[in-house]
């Protein structure tokens, strides 16, 4: 191979400075030579640059690529990069599968059964608190005895806590009745025999476990019946049933207002380690309407009664009854159930909707007796 097989062809005419004549190598001069020289030589046309992809290449003897306009070509279009891990391509026979929606908020409880039942058991206490006022009183004794066998059976089941059932419900009637007859002074006399009665009956078997036991026993009489006696407390006044009444609306306002309103605003917990479903929203839902029924319950239906006494009633009805709810839900997680029973379809047992009235009695009957006397 020659020296000039990967120069440029040199031009014609050219002659060494030296000696005057050819330099080595270089092509005679003379038309032809100059014509084709010339014509390699010309300036190319400026075309776009084109990248190499192993199309047409030039070959390893230096030849130059023929150029202009009849043998331009156009330029390649280059290659899309490749990623090195091509995500699949949907297939197209298939629809694209949707994200699923976001799960909805639910009560968590058969809303149907709940409302039925309810609205069942609002009618016969209405019927029996407007009609007969002793069948009221017979109403809220066997409410408490039932409340009594569901607590004292947990306490057995999950705690083996065996708190005597036969003299804490002989006793619990006898406070709720007593309670209507003889006011306090009647409740208190009762509830001292309850607890003796509680303490004597459990001597009837072995020692072990006796004190656990009668304070457990202690514990439900003041719990349930001893509280419950406020309600019937209530009804020995003139306008007893509307005081009864009163109380029961506002009671179940609050917690509809807690429910409502902590359902579609809440989002603070209130206290996350005894109740997590309960919210700080909730609880001012629960004062807004309590408060609201307050003032139109102690103005229309409350003898003697004003607008702004309802306001601090349900205030206090509000603020009672979110506590008692959140002292049940304590002795829930205490023993690891979620209900106390299973008798009211969509609400669980009768502890579980007495939960929020016992601890309001007392208080809706105080603030009443302040406001109003007892009548």
């Amino acid at each position: 191979m020659n020296d000039s097989s990967w120069g440029a062809p040199p031009q014609a005419g050219y002659w060494g400075p030296s000696d005057g004549g050819p330099v080595r190598g270089a092509a005679a001069a003379g038309p032809a030579y100059d014509a084709q020289y010339a014509q390699q030589t010309r300036p190319m046309p400026i075309v776009p640059d084109v990248p190499d992809h192993g199309g047409d290449q030039d070959d390893d003897r230096g030849a130059a690529r023929v150029s202009g306009p009849l043998f331009q070509t156009p330029p390649a279009q280059p290659y899309a990069a490749v990623p090195q891990n091509p995500e699949p391509m949907p297939d197209v026979s298939q629809p694209a599968q949707s994200q699923p929606p976001p799960p909805k908020k639910t009560a968590g409880r058969d809303l149907g059964a709940a409302i039925g039942v309810g609205v069942g058991l609002g009618a016969v206490i209405i019927v029996s608190l407007f009609v007969v006022k002793a069948v009221f009183v017979g109403v809220v004794a066997v409410a408490v005895v039932v409340g009594l066998w569901e607590l004292t059976k947990r306490l057995d089941e999950r705690k083996g806590i065996k708190a005597p059932l036969v003299p804490l419900a002989i006793g619990g009637a006898a406070m709720v009745v007593a309670g209507y007859a003889r006011g306090a002074e009647g409740a208190w006399v009762a509830m001292a025999l309850t607890a003796l009665a509680v303490l004597v009956w459990r001597m009837t078997e072995p020692p072990e476990g006796y004190l656990k036991d009668v304070t457990a026993g202690l514990f439900a009489a003041f719990y349930v019946p001893f509280l419950a006696t406020f309600v019937t407390m209530m009804l020995m006044a003139d306008d007893g049933a509307k005081r009864v009444l009163t109380f029961l609306l506002l009671t179940v306002v609050s917690d509809t207002g807690a429910y409502a309103v902590g359902w579609r605003f809440g989002r603070t917990k209130l206290a996350p380690r005894i109740s997590p479903g309960k919210t700080r929203e909730g609880l001012l839902g629960a004062v807004g309407f309590a408060m609201a029924a307050g003032a139109l319950c102690m103005q229309f239906l409350i003898d003697d009664g004003t607008w702004w006494q309802g306001l601090l009633i349900g205030l206090a009805v509000a603020v009672s009854a979110t506590l008692g709810d959140l002292g049940e839900s304590m002795i829930k997680r205490d023993l690891g159930i979620k209900d106390m029973g299973t008798l009211l379809p969509g609400h669980g047992g009768i502890m579980d909707r007495l939960d929020s009235l016992l601890p309001t009695a007392p208080v809706v009957w105080l603030l009443l007796v302040i406001f109003v006397g007892s009548g």
